[in-house]
């Protein structure tokens, strides 16, 4: 069975007035449908890149990245646009609420161009432990309870990979560990593959399969952990 993704010889730079910054350098990686990975370094490291590559936010500088069989360098941005709405769910440091939507509001958002109701809306904040907050704005919710509402939203669309970038820098570590935990196992009850970004050793140790990302190149990769 073919990998969910494949990345061979991934190259990211950019210009930096006369200096080239390699943000990722000749990365080979494959991540396997279902997988929880932790890719962990310090900032500046790649991780961040890397992160948007695999959410095709972004095109690399080099190299190749399959995606379910296709090669994400070679499709057109209005698939990539499709792969972004349909297949991938994003979750970020900043929450990246709409503040004058409630937390249900927020989630329909995701919903609509999807065609998904309100009944959906509200069931995800309920698996998220916030049916009694649905009508609360954002500047009521606590931050844990913000990034609860995110990966709602996240999971909305049943995404094929939810991306997680830093999704527990602004939470004291507790509810940090809360959020992870949350995330692993609702996605794993969604079917969703996660990878998430985090410069928290501590917090990438929860994660199943733990990627170090320096200077950016990976560093040997354990083999996936039995779950």
């Amino acid at each position: 069975m073919a990998a969910l993704y494949t990345l061979v010889n991934v190259a990211k730079f950019f210009q930096r007035g006369p200096t080239t910054v390699r943000a990722l350098d000749r990365v080979d990686l494959e991540i396997e449908a279902g997988e929880f990975v932790a890719l962990e370094g310090p900032s500046g490291s790649g991780k961040t890149t890397l992160l948007q590559l695999l959410g095709a936010l972004d095109r690399p500088s080099g190299g190749d990245i399959w995606f379910e069989g296709r090669d994400l360098i070679d499709l057109p941005d209005r698939e990539l646009a499709e792969l972004r709405l349909r297949s991938f769910g994003f979750v970020f440091q900043q929450f990246n609420l709409i503040p004058t939507l409630t937390a249900v509001e927020n989630v329909e958002v995701k919903l609509v161009p999807a065609g998904g109701s309100r009944e959906r809306a509200l069931r995800l904040l309920d698996e998220v432990g916030l049916a009694a907050r649905a009508d609360h704005l954002p500047a009521h919710l606590s931050g844990g309870e913000q990034q609860r509402v995110a990966i709602a939203r996240a999971l909305s669309v049943e995404p094929r990979v939810v991306l997680a970038d830093e999704p527990t820098g602004n939470l004291d570590s507790a509810t940090g560990g809360e959020i992870i935990d949350l995330l692993w196992n609702l996605a794993a009850d969604h079917g969703s593959t996660v990878v998430v970004a985090t410069h928290d050793a501590e917090l990438a140790a929860r994660a199943p399969r733990r990627i170090a990302v320096r200077d950016g190149r990976l560093a040997a990769q354990p083999q996936p952990a039995a779950l």
